[in-house]
């Protein structure tokens, strides 16, 4: 993936992240600086997770593992971010909240497949 679509990313997952501060009472995000900054350390958190664990027990990976590990990490993002505060319950509600909206939102785009809607005439 270029840079253009890992930003693009952080800024879509920052922007999810102010919608579900504004959702869940007990998780707060200060502003988009601060959700841009969270989403930087889950995606870096999951990664490490995801080496040395696999990806069944990443954020990523589906069930109930996955969930309370992303809940878990949300949880710990909040000492290293500032802006950012939540109890447990409040990342438990955060990360049931996001895992519903990822359900929505596409992973992979069209273009990223392979499919691009042109087809190669010739």
């Amino acid at each position: 993936m270029h840079l253009l679509g890992h930003i693009v990313r952080f800024i879509v997952s920052a922007l999810v992240l102010m919608f579900v501060s504004f959702i869940v009472p007990a998780f707060k995000v200060g502003g988009f600086w601060s959700a841009f900054f969270l989403a930087l350390v889950i995606a870096l958190v999951a990664w490490i997770i995801e080496g040395i664990f696999g990806k069944k027990i990443t954020p990523f990976g589906r069930g109930i593992v996955g969930f309370l590990t992303s809940a878990v990490i949300i949880w710990l993002a909040q000492f290293v971010v500032s802006g950012v505060s939540t109890s447990f319950i409040g990342a438990i509600l955060a990360a049931l909240v996001i895992g519903i909206i990822d359900l929505f939102i596409p992973v992979k785009t069209p273009f990223e497949q392979g499919i691009s809607g042109r087809e190669n005439k010739r």
